[in-house]
């Protein structure tokens, strides 16, 4: 408790002696938590709308109609075999969900939600259907295959999933995923470099001090660790002021906007909280490492 003691109190007198560097640092940290915290915010937001349009990918199978087939429409006996062919791909873990959907269940659906497209229609032209989702995105093309293959089941007419789109919904979706862990690295990357500069310039100001100490004996952790603990007050008071601003710009910037991408319910980015708490453990640690990488080469006496 003693040597804790000490330590505290020496990294409080060093902030006192090097206000001015230890209010850059802050700010320095300030900054890259900010930016961290929308980078975050943003990224898990798309991240969860390229999850979002995944789960709409479908693929539907489509049962011969009165007059779609040469052999009239689909009997239940074929019907029951394209349900074992959809069972045994489902054992395959490729598909999460499937439902068959009548056709009077589908004229149903299409009157509900484009009455314009049936306003002119006396008759129902919508076959019998079985409507799968893929376990992923990417399963569509597989299970679509596997129905295919080696030919369609008797009595179905078609087994359909929009390809093209699905293709460039995937890649999309790839495409952001990857940004955001590229942004949040090299997020992580120039905030470590630039906390390490400006402590540089704090402990170079007391290299002499350091290496008297040095010089009487003291290890490298009795050195190092007051200013690691000032690194983590530094990272510490940067951080909660990011998520200061971080919350004012959430209450404040947000509803003033007036932004409705109108993605679905389950589309929406990380919990405040949890953004928040990552950013202060970030700084933490930002502020820990910057010290450490910046003492090593202060050490060397």
């Amino acid at each position: 408790m003693t040597r804790f003691r000490l330590l505290v109190s020496e990294a409080l007198h060093s902030i006192r002696a090097n206000l001015s560097t230890t209010v850059a640092a802050m700010m320095t940290v300030f900054i890259g938590m900010f930016l961290l915290g929308i980078c975050i915010a943003l990224g898990s937001w798309m991240v969860s709308w390229s999850s979002h349009t995944k789960k709409e990918i479908v693929v539907n199978v489509y049962f011969c109609a009165q007059d779609t087939c040469d052999n009239g429409p689909a009997t239940n006996k074929q019907k029951a075999q394209t349900l074992v062919r959809i069972n045994q791909i489902s054992a395959q873990g490729l598909i999460k969900k499937f439902k068959y959907i009548s056709k009077e269940e589908a004229w149903s659906n299409m009157k509900r939600t484009d009455p314009e497209l049936t306003a002119g229609l006396t008759a129902n032209p919508l076959p019998d259907a079985y409507k799968i989702t893929p376990t992923r995105g990417e399963d569509a093309g597989k299970i679509a295959t596997q129905l295919r293959s080696p030919s369609l089941p008797p009595g179905v007419q078609d087994v359909r999933y929009n390809k093209k789109v699905s293709e460039r919904v995937l890649k999309v979706a790839k495409v952001i995923e990857i940004s955001f862990a590229l942004m949040v690295l090299i997020l992580l990357a120039a905030s470590t470099a630039l906390i390490a500069n400006t402590i540089r310039l704090s402990i170079f100001s007391r290299r002499r001090e350091i290496e008297v100490m040095k010089l009487v004996g003291a290890t490298n952790w009795f050195v190092r660790l007051p200013f690691m603990l000032e690194g983590l007050i530094c990272g510490f008071g940067g951080a909660v002021l990011a998520v200061i601003l971080l919350s004012i710009t959430k209450v404040v910037a947000m509803p003033a906007l007036h932004l409705d991408f109108n993605a679905g319910s389950d589309v929406h980015a990380w919990p405040f909280a949890l953004t928040s708490m990552l950013m202060v453990l970030t700084g933490l640690v930002l502020g820990a490492i910057g010290t450490g990488i910046t003492l090593r080469r202060f050490l060397k006496v």
